[in-house]
């Protein structure tokens, strides 16, 4: 039977954590009791070691971001490591990292934190309401929220009521704060997007008056109802004003939809956008009607795909072809899409190793683009069986990987 002898005084910070690792390993091991009400105690008490155990590990995360380590693993930012290496969703991991960048300006908020007197929950919900405030109303922010959590409000309370801090405080502080707008400026002007489940992206933020009125400016034409049949609410027609905008009025829009022809000519096998999102075929046919159709051809053929030395950048057929490929960044764990993604010369065109050929290019993110022409030495350039480059990041200070040959993917050799 293995024991853990922990000298609370004297073990340094390694000590602790890794005898709260084999401790939360047995603990994960083992079964429930029986009693529920046993595990209803034993549920509370565990929450709120576990809440202490994360303000330890924000001070963590705090000192990774500052000294920039995660890039100098490299890894495009510190969000992107807790994603990649960690394993956590998009929203769990920008938690994290505010709750460590907020935690020096919430001097409150942490003690109590560590003091297990402010659980995690509210911890979050805090340092969320605050990011986008100055010193001096991140200081009377906390003192207000701080106050409802000790009234008893629960964190969707203190959430909602987060939202607007701002004009509390400027209610609260009187014509002393009434000039608190033109002193924000800019600054107050957001927007948050995230993905659905099914494809689909939520969207909410704030304008300031400048940006408000470049908005009614430009999209208020476009949502007016198209006619006595346009049955849309101001909502609907608001979304197809900004989709209408973005695209540039619909003439530089590009959707690439990969499916089958027999999809197109009827069959119900589901098309993919490039992210591989799923498509119906029904939606694919919608899009092929009111977009026209293009075909991709894998080889010499229509499309030039082979421009050898004589070309330094890829034409716009080779990067159609590998959006098609590389739905995100080579690089293993980078999720940055391959529709944002420049293309790179797997060998470097520059010391005349890699053509302009189809089977000689990959898709990388800007970062990770510059990251591997200034250390090649940690990266190795796999060929995988579905035919696209991958790159892997070698740790610093492991021996470096040997340099592999790189023959062009066997379902784009020319023929």
């Amino acid at each position: 039977m293995s024991s853990v002898t922990v000298d609370l005084d004297g073990a340094s910070t390694m000590e602790l954590v890794s005898a709260a690792s084999a401790i939360a390993a047995e603990l994960a091991r083992r079964d429930a009791p029986e009693s529920a009400a046993a595990c209803m105690e034993l549920t509370e008490t565990l929450t709120t070691a576990t809440d202490m155990q994360e303000a330890a590990l924000s001070g963590f995360v705090d000192v990774v971001d500052r000294h920039r380590e995660a890039q100098r693993w490299g890894f495009p930012s510190t969000r992107s490591w807790l994603r990649s290496r960690l394993g956590m969703r998009e929203s769990r991991a920008r938690e994290r990292l505010n709750l460590a960048r907020q935690r020096h300006r919430l001097t409150q908020v942490t003690t109590r934190w560590a003091a297990s007197d402010l659980s995690l929950g509210y911890a979050s919900t805090i340092a969320d309401a605050v990011v986008r405030l100055d010193d001096a109303d991140c200081r009377a922010a906390e003192q207000i929220l701080l106050e409802m959590v000790d009234q008893g409000f629960s964190a969707g309370k203190v959430a909602s009521f987060g939202k607007r801090v701002r004009d509390v405080i400027a209610e609260r502080d009187g014509t002393e704060r009434a000039d608190s707008d033109t002193r924000h400026g800019y600054e107050r002007s957001w927007i948050d997007t995230s993905r659905s489940l099914d494809g689909g992206r939520y969207v909410k933020g704030w304008l300031n008056a400048e940006d408000a009125a470049i908005w009614d400016g430009t999209l208020g034409p476009l949502a007016k109802p198209a006619g006595v049949d346009d049955h849309r609410d101001l909502s609907e027609r608001t979304a197809a004003a900004l989709s209408s905008v973005l695209s540039g009025g619909h003439r530089a829009t590009k959707v690439t939809v990969i499916c089958d022809l027999d999809t197109l000519t009827g069959g119900q096998a589901p098309a993919r956008l490039t992210d591989g999102t799923p498509i119906p075929a029904t939606q694919a046919r919608r899009i092929a009607l009111s977009a026209g159709v293009s075909p991709l051809l894998l080889g010499r053929g229509h499309a030039p795909l082979y421009l050898g030395h004589r070309v330094r950048f890829a034409s716009g057929p080779q990067r159609q072809v590998l959006e098609t490929l590389y739905p995100t960044c080579a690089v293993q764990g980078c999720e940055v899409p391959g529709a944002l993604c420049e293309v790179d010369h797997v060998n470097g065109w520059a010391l005349g190793r890699s053509p302009t050929d189809i089977d000689r290019l990959a898709l990388c993110c800007g970062w990770h683009n510059r990251y591997k022409h200034a250390n090649p030495e940690r990266l190795r350039i796999t060929t995988e069986a579905d035919g696209r480059y991958t790159y892997r990041l070698h740790p610093p200070g492991a021996d470096p990987p040997a340099e592999p040959e790189h023959p062009p993917p066997p379902q784009l050799r020319a023929a």
